[in-house]
């Protein structure tokens, strides 16, 4: 099977993924499209939620001449979108409507419980029936899917096929990504990942941690390093990617040598960390 989604087949060869922030306009979408990472997340959580932007980023991250060359309509940067709504909010809206526009994933800030995991998770999968496969987390995203199945350049019902969260289904081309950056996630997690199916990867919030820890961007305080550390042992337990949202020349050979699977850098058309992350993992 082609994945159409690139930071899933770096998982699954047990890979690194590449990825960075992203605004949402035109032109940074038109350069992203062809930088040197698995995805991009465009960022609406503290930048303003536009979804009518999200769709018109997305369409100048196409890419013809990549698609006629590779033959694949899988994108060459893989994009997914970091929503508003935390966790205890329990919103689905925000999902539906990135996951309409045509992203391939929805990370949500600030998940703290078995709840709001479940939430998040349920959020971004279709109803089906109740003695379907795979029927939990129960699917309550809204059906509209001719938006995203065109810009995927899926029949719908393909669509249907392959718009499923990933690893739960394992042709699902949808990761789900949870935020961990409080004490209460932190001592929740273990519960979380043991009971709530179709997780693809948990993105640790290092400020938001460290405001609460009282070492405000101090990511290198021992204090704060030590909380991150249960998250990824945690992580490594369920066999669920972690992901670091600061990754620079400084600390990347050690997140890659603890384990860190979705790597956050600076955005940037230059190979610079990306390629030296790349050299360290064996690509």
């Amino acid at each position: 099977m082609t994945r159409l989604n690139s930071i899933i087949a770096a998982f699954e060869a047990g890979k690194p993924a590449f990825t960075a922030f992203s605004k949402i306009d035109r032109l940074t979408a038109q350069e992203m499209s062809d930088a040197p990472y698995d995805g991009i997340v465009f960022e609406m959580e503290h930048n303003p939620y536009d979804v009518s932007a999200l769709g018109d980023a997305l369409q100048y991250m196409l890419n013809r001449k990549r698609i006629a060359e590779s033959g694949s309509v899988a994108p060459g940067v893989t994009p997914l979108a970091r929503i508003p709504a935390n966790g205890a909010e329990m919103n689905q809206a925000f999902a539906k409507q990135v996951l309409d526009r045509g992203v391939y994933g929805v990370v949500w800030p600030h998940v703290a419980t078995v709840e709001q995991a479940y939430n998040a998770v349920a959020s971004c999968r279709y109803a089906r029936p109740k003695d379907a496969p795979l029927y939990e987390p129960k699917g309550v995203r809204g059906d509209g899917p001719a938006g995203a199945a065109r810009y995927w350049g899926l029949p719908q019902g393909e669509y249907y096929a392959k718009a499923d969260v990933w690893p739960l289904a394992p042709q699902g081309e949808i990761l789900v990504g949870l935020m961990c950056e409080s004490t209460q996630a932190i001592e929740n997690l273990d519960d979380i990942l043991g009971n709530v199916p179709g997780i693809g990867f948990i993105l640790i919030g290092e400020g938001d941690l460290s405001q609460e820890l009282g070492f405000a961007r101090q990511y290198e305080d021992p204090v704060v390093i030590d909380a991150m550390r249960k998250i990824v042992e945690t992580c490594h337990k369920y066999k669920v990617p972690v992901g670091n949202p600061h990754v620079n020349a400084k600390n990347v050979e050690r997140l890659i040598g603890e384990g860190y699977k979705f790597l956050m850098s600076a955005p940037t058309r230059s190979y610079g960390v990306v390629g030296q992350g790349r050299e360290l993992a064996g690509y």
